[in-house]
């Protein structure tokens, strides 16, 4: 039964197309070609990018941070209170306002003490700025991908590429909830899942040509954003706002105008004049779809960004960042409600009593 199943599970019809097969990508003359169990190397590979990043984060980027000048507010701590520790912890940590005032008569505090505690305790739960700081011949001719699928071989560079970058991702799969949880955090989860999936499915059916393509253009942007971001924390406006915009060129250039004209093109339209289309051809097509529509929901964050910044010069904040409450919001949040109050008030008390006023003649 179950060597059935795997049977199935592994059929050529599924990962190729007509007239070829596994049997293709066996080793001879010299040749290697990828082999499913080269991606167990990928699990070594992330835990020591895991135990790098640590190392990285003490020894480098915390003195870099110092460096630069990035520091951070003194944050008041609040004051350790069970029942509103079990309440923020256990139902919501930003209660409605019924549920402050019942709190309110639990605890014997006021409501503006209860309010006061639970700003305080948000802000304890995000991250610091030191924190944010150190967290982060077929290339000419797109159509020589499918020049001998799959019957192209192997050589080393492409190997430890697809290794590294793999295990890159496997890595951040596993320090994910130790990470700073943004606006996106879903649309990262399916991205980095997406990716894994893109990488391994490639090198299990040979799309190495395409497979390194894609990752290329991947990479191009992604270390100016987190070089824009060092540079926003640690104060440098004209830096920041330089690196971000060439970033945002970058990205917009390499995964909105590049990838979906250029290689997904190459991956999705002119196989159809090779080859009769097969299960395989749609999932990994698929997938690459999901990832332009991330793509395309990044590009309208990132627009945001720089229409934001580039009238007033101001420094660039990231839109997926939640931004740390102040005890001033506070106080304005109680004066309006008690403006809104007082307004309600007249409106419902004295407004009508006039409206039944006759005018004298």
């Amino acid at each position: 039964m179950i060597s059935r199943l795997c049977e199935l599970i592994w059929a050529d019809w599924i990962w190729f197309p007509e007239g070829h097969g596994w049997g293709d990508l066996t080793d001879h003359d010299g040749k290697v070609y990828p082999k499913p169990k080269d991606l167990w190397a990928t699990i070594p590979i992330a835990l020591c990018f895991l135990v790098i990043r640590q190392i990285f984060e003490r020894k480098v980027a915390i003195p870099l941070a110092v460096l630069l000048g990035v520091s951070d507010k003194q944050r008041v701590q609040a004051s350790p209170n069970p029942t509103l520790e079990s309440h923020f912890c256990s139902t919501s940590k930003h209660p409605p306002q019924s549920s402050i005032e019942s709190l309110s008569k639990q605890t014997g505090w006021s409501v503006r003490q209860v309010q006061r505690w639970f700003r305080r305790r948000r802000n304890q739960d995000r991250p610091s700025k030191l924190k944010k700081f150190r967290e982060k011949p077929w290339f000419h001719d797109v159509k020589q991908v499918w020049e001998d699928f799959p019957k192209m071989p192997l050589v080393p560079s492409q190997y430890w590429y697809y290794m590294i970058e793999l295990g890159f991702y496997v890595s951040l799969l596993f320090s994910v909830a130790s990470d700073i949880k943004r606006k996106d955090f879903k649309e990262q989860i399916i991205h980095h899942v997406a990716t894994i999936l893109l990488i391994s499915f490639s090198w299990l059916v040979n799309y190495i040509r395409a497979g390194t393509l894609i990752m290329l253009i991947h990479d191009a942007a992604d270390y100016l954003m987190e070089s824009a971001k060092m540079f926003n924390y640690a104060g440098w406006r004209k830096t920041c706002n330089f690196i971000f915009t060439l970033f945002a060129a970058v990205f917009i250039i390499t995964r909105l105008v590049i990838l979906p004209f250029w290689i997904i093109h190459t991956t999705m339209v002119y196989p159809l004049t090779l080859y009769r289309p097969f299960l395989g051809f749609y999932f990994f097509n698929g997938l690459m779809c999901v990832l332009q529509v991330l793509h395309i929901f990044w590009a309208a964050l990132i627009l945001r960004m720089v229409i934001k910044f580039l009238p007033g010069n101001d420094i660039v904040e990231d839109e997926r960042s939640d931004k740390e409450e102040t005890e001033s919001e506070d106080e304005d949040n109680d004066h309006e409600r008690r403006e809104k109050s007082k307004n309600g008030h007249m409106q419902n008390g004295h407004t009508p009593l006039n409206n039944n006023h006759r005018k004298r003649h």
